[in-house]
């Protein structure tokens, strides 16, 4: 697929590219961010390089994953969104926030643009959202967004080579009065 440009009144997301490796790689080095997400710790200049020239390239070129980075009107990086195909009109989402913008709701914003998205342009029906049990600032993002908290996973997440739990909730077309491309039957309230 080809890339795409998205915006909301306050940002503009796009892929990263070669241009934004030094942001990429500065962000990388908030200890949050190595923390609770998946990303090489430590994180290196190389590793920065990868990901914007090969590996966002690479998902969109694929369609396997669609990754978003945040941006300001003046061109600042705030956060990263990344949308991984799983199965037939199943995605999972995750995100991160540079430290300087956090709790500003600019990934809650650009969450709710690329679920958007999905459900129109990717035919997805169930938007996934995963974190490990702690990440009390992704939920709260998952939670404001309107995702539907359904549980914890047992040994869900390899991080740093360490199986921990995770938190799962999803967000469904109808949940933004968009419409599922797939008929849906909740089951019956016990």
């Amino acid at each position: 697929m080809e890339p795409v440009t998205l915006t909301t009144p306050r940002l503009t997301l796009r892929p990263v590219g070669r241009q934004d490796t030094d942001a990429v790689y500065a962000a990388a080095q908030d200890p949050d961010i190595q923390r609770w997400t998946t990303i090489p710790s430590p994180y290196l200049a190389e590793h920065a390089r990868s990901f914007a020239e090969e590996l966002v390239p690479d998902g969109w070129a694929t369609g396997s994953v669609f990754t978003f980075g945040l941006f300001l009107p003046e061109g600042e990086l705030v956060g990263m969104i990344g949308l991984m195909m799983r199965a037939l009109g199943t995605a999972e989402i995750g995100f991160w926030a540079t430290k300087e913008h956090r709790r500003q709701g600019y990934v809650a914003e650009g969450t709710l643009a690329v679920a958007r998205w999905a459900f129109t342009v990717l035919a997805v029906d169930r938007l996934e959202w995963r974190a490990e049990v702690g990440n009390a600032a992704s939920r709260a993002v998952a939670v404001r967004v309107g995702f539907a908290m359904e549980g914890v996973l047992r040994s869900a997440i390899n991080h740093g080579g360490v199986r921990r739990d995770c938190w799962v909730g999803s967000l469904l077309p109808s949940d933004l009065g968009l419409r599922s491309t797939a008929p849906y039957l909740p089951a019956p309230s016990a």
